[in-house]
């Protein structure tokens, strides 16, 4: 008779034993969102920073009256300076969860830098002086997508 008290007594031990005897509440309190992102580093202001520049680059860029003879080469290198600036400053909001945030994070800003920094400066002067760091920015920017993934 023992061992069939343990068999029909054995759900009712097992319900008593995996369900907690107190309850437990946790309670969270709401942080505002720019708390959590005043704690992930610097990078939410640098992204902030550097897509205000975008705005008002891509801002005066579009109203700009570029020459004729080179028109649509300015403008051409001058959208594709703001789309790279535009599309890399998201990324930069994308750093705190990576493991080495400061690597690609310089990476990413020295890539905008020198990649949309000397785009903009040829698309605005027509002057060649600074071309040859456009792919050194270029690089730059491969390196810190790259570094996002270490």
């Amino acid at each position: 008779m023992a061992i069939t008290h343990y068999i029909y007594a054995a759900p009712t031990v097992i319900k008593e034993y995996l369900r907690p005897t107190s309850k437990i509440a946790a309670k969270m309190s709401p942080t505002p969102l720019w708390k959590l992102a005043a704690t992930s580093g610097p990078y939410v202001k640098f992204a902030a920073l550097s897509g205000a520049a975008a705005v008002i680059l891509g801002a005066y860029g579009s109203h700009k009256q570029y020459p004729e003879d080179k028109k649509q080469d300015l403008k051409q290198v001058f959208e594709t300076a703001s789309r790279y600036h535009f599309v890399h400053t998201l990324a930069i909001l994308g750093l705190p969860f990576c493991r080495a945030p400061y690597l690609a994070g310089t990476f990413l800003l020295s890539g905008i830098v020198l990649f949309c920094g000397t785009c903009y400066y040829y698309a605005f002067t027509n002057d060649k002086e600074w071309n040859k760091l456009t792919p050194v920015g270029g690089v730059c920017l491969i390196l810190g997508w790259l570094s996002m993934c270490v």
